[in-house]
Protein backbone atom coordinates (compact mmCIF):
# COMPACT_ATOMS: atom_id res chain seq x y z
CA UNK A 1 0.00 0.00 0.00
CA UNK A 2 1.41 3.75 -0.48
CA UNK A 3 -0.25 6.80 0.68
CA UNK A 4 -1.07 9.95 -1.34
CA UNK A 5 -0.38 13.54 -0.12
CA UNK A 6 -2.58 15.95 -1.72
CA UNK A 7 -0.26 19.29 -1.92
CA UNK A 8 -2.65 22.85 -2.06
CA UNK A 9 -1.91 24.65 -5.29
CA UNK A 10 -0.08 27.57 -3.67
CA UNK A 11 2.49 25.06 -2.63
CA UNK A 12 3.20 23.90 -5.65
CA UNK A 13 3.40 27.46 -7.55
CA UNK A 14 5.88 28.37 -4.02
CA UNK A 15 8.37 25.39 -4.86
CA UNK A 16 8.10 24.70 -8.94
CA UNK A 17 11.30 25.44 -10.59
CA UNK A 18 11.89 28.52 -12.44
CA UNK A 19 13.44 29.40 -15.48
CA UNK A 20 16.98 29.50 -14.95
CA UNK A 21 16.93 26.70 -11.65
CA UNK A 22 18.51 23.66 -12.37
CA UNK A 23 15.46 21.83 -13.21
CA UNK A 24 13.94 24.60 -15.19
CA UNK A 25 16.39 24.79 -18.07
CA UNK A 26 19.11 26.31 -16.69
CA UNK A 27 22.54 24.83 -15.91
CA UNK A 28 22.90 22.74 -12.69
CA UNK A 29 25.02 23.22 -9.78
CA UNK A 30 25.09 25.36 -6.48
CA UNK A 31 23.69 28.32 -7.89
CA UNK A 32 20.85 26.79 -10.22
CA UNK A 33 19.58 24.76 -7.47
CA UNK A 34 18.27 26.94 -4.59
CA UNK A 35 15.36 27.73 -3.79
CA UNK A 36 13.29 30.80 -4.83
CA UNK A 37 11.22 32.73 -2.02
CA UNK A 38 8.28 33.76 -2.71
CA UNK A 39 7.99 37.87 -1.96
CA UNK A 40 11.83 37.96 -1.12
CA UNK A 41 13.73 40.89 -1.45
CA UNK A 42 17.79 40.46 -2.72
CA UNK A 43 20.53 43.17 -2.32
CA UNK A 44 24.59 42.81 -3.19
CA UNK A 45 26.85 45.00 -1.41
CA UNK A 46 30.16 45.72 -1.99
CA UNK A 47 32.67 45.19 1.08
CA UNK A 48 36.30 45.89 1.25
CA UNK A 49 38.60 43.98 3.63
CA UNK A 50 37.66 40.07 2.70
CA UNK A 51 40.27 38.48 1.64
CA UNK A 52 39.38 34.43 2.55
CA UNK A 53 36.41 32.08 3.67
CA UNK A 54 37.66 33.13 7.34
CA UNK A 55 36.64 36.50 6.06
CA UNK A 56 33.07 35.24 4.23
CA UNK A 57 31.68 33.78 7.04
CA UNK A 58 32.49 36.86 9.36
CA UNK A 59 30.56 39.01 7.34
CA UNK A 60 27.95 36.51 6.11
CA UNK A 61 27.20 35.26 10.32
CA UNK A 62 27.08 38.95 11.42
CA UNK A 63 23.99 40.31 8.27
CA UNK A 64 22.21 36.77 9.18
CA UNK A 65 21.67 38.23 12.72
CA UNK A 66 19.78 41.06 10.90
CA UNK A 67 15.86 40.79 11.28
CA UNK A 68 14.32 39.25 8.26
CA UNK A 69 17.46 37.92 6.38
CA UNK A 70 17.08 34.58 4.54
CA UNK A 71 20.01 34.31 3.06
CA UNK A 72 23.91 34.95 2.68
CA UNK A 73 26.46 34.50 0.41
CA UNK A 74 29.89 36.32 0.89
CA UNK A 75 32.20 36.73 -2.19
CA UNK A 76 35.86 37.40 -1.25
CA UNK A 77 37.67 37.36 -4.56
CA UNK A 78 34.76 39.84 -6.04
CA UNK A 79 34.11 41.60 -1.98
CA UNK A 80 30.44 41.11 -3.13
CA UNK A 81 27.55 40.16 -0.30
CA UNK A 82 24.44 39.06 -1.81
CA UNK A 83 21.69 39.13 1.12
CA UNK A 84 18.04 37.74 0.62
CA UNK A 85 15.74 39.19 3.12
CA UNK A 86 11.83 39.23 3.74
CA UNK A 87 11.83 43.01 3.29
CA UNK A 88 14.54 45.68 2.39
CA UNK A 89 17.31 46.30 4.68
CA UNK A 90 18.10 49.16 6.39
CA UNK A 91 21.53 50.13 4.69
CA UNK A 92 22.70 51.71 8.16
CA UNK A 93 21.95 48.36 9.84
CA UNK A 94 24.07 46.21 7.44
CA UNK A 95 26.87 48.89 7.38
CA UNK A 96 26.86 48.18 11.27
CA UNK A 97 27.10 44.63 11.52
CA UNK A 98 29.38 44.43 8.87
CA UNK A 99 31.88 47.42 10.25
CA UNK A 100 31.42 45.09 13.74
CA UNK A 101 32.84 41.96 11.77
CA UNK A 102 36.04 44.44 10.96
CA UNK A 103 35.26 44.96 6.97
CA UNK A 104 33.58 47.93 5.07
CA UNK A 105 30.42 48.38 3.48
CA UNK A 106 31.16 50.64 0.22
CA UNK A 107 27.62 50.57 -0.97
CA UNK A 108 25.26 48.73 -3.18
CA UNK A 109 27.27 46.55 -6.05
Amino acid sequence: MTAETEIPQAEIAQTAPTAGSCCGGGSCGPAGSAEVEVGAVTAVYQVTGMTCGHCEGAVSGEISELPGVTSVTAVASTGQVTVVSKAPLDEEAVRAVVDEAGYELVGRA
